[in-house]
């Protein structure tokens, strides 16, 4: 059976009731997930207004509260619009200290969720008659984050990673994908890319990629649960 039909994640609708603030939280989510990188512009305000299922006037005052706290500029004229100036700060000392201190007790509740959810979401995706257009989707995700520098890689990691929940068609999973990556992202931002690191991940990544292609569920659970894994550990010795 053919999951439904790839899952926007970035830009999915808002939920009902507080509209400018769901709408500011999304767009928060799009930008620090990466969705939208450093220096590009936001879809246009309508299409971005239909998709998020919203009026353009609550979308343009979204736009100016993030103008003024720093994360978008807007430009005027023909090839105007709101474009991303955020960037992820560079790994400092103390970073992952107080990423963690932020996290508090809840550490072992992120990973937990985040292990739940990623092993899943690959598990559905390995179970799919998956069409052309969505294995080409999954290997182009793939061949940017196995070739991507240390400038450039968390964000095409997450864009991998949030891909496989997307691909399964299910709003719902790919939310929860997107929201455990979100919890974590402080904490990778946190830790310096090593070349060692994005090699070793490649494998990884390779080895899901091909329990998907081979449409073997179990494989693609485990190699999901083996790279989470590998991640929570590098945490730790960064933490030692």
């Amino acid at each position: 059976m053919s999951p439904p039909e790839k899952v926007d994640v970035a830009f999915r609708p808002v939920r009902a009731g507080n509209a400018f603030e769901e709408t500011v939280e999304r767009l928060l989510q799009a930008i620090k997930l990466g969705a939208v990188a450093p220096g590009d512009r936001l879809p246009p305000e309508r299409d971005l207004a239909s998709r998020l299922g919203i009026s353009r006037v609550t979308l343009r005052e979204a736009i100016r509260a993030l103008q003024e706290s720093g994360y978008v500029e807007v430009r005027r004229g023909r090839y105007g619009g709101a474009f991303v100036v955020y960037q992820a700060p560079r790994p400092a000392r103390g970073d992952l200290e107080r990423a963690i201190a932020d996290l508090g007790d809840r550490l072992g509740d992120v990973l937990t969720f985040r292990m739940a959810v990623e092993c899943g979401a690959a598990e559905a995706l390995a179970s799919a008659d998956l069409s052309p257009e969505a294995l080409e989707t999954l290997e182009r995700r793939l061949a940017d984050v196995n070739a991507a520098g240390p400038d450039d890689y968390r964000r095409l990691d997450t864009a991998f990673h949030l891909a496989i929940a997307e691909l399964t068609g299910s709003t719902l999973l790919a939310g929860a994908c997107a929201d455990a990556r979100l919890r974590i992202t402080d904490l990778l931002n946190a830790i310096p890319v090593l070349r060692r690191n994005i090699d070793h991940a490649a494998v990884q990544h390779e080895a899901i990629v091909s329990a998907i292609r081979r449409r073997d569920p179990r494989a693609a659970r485990r190699a999901v649960r083996e790279h989470l894994e590998g991640t929570a550990a590098l945490l730790r010795g960064f933490l030692a």
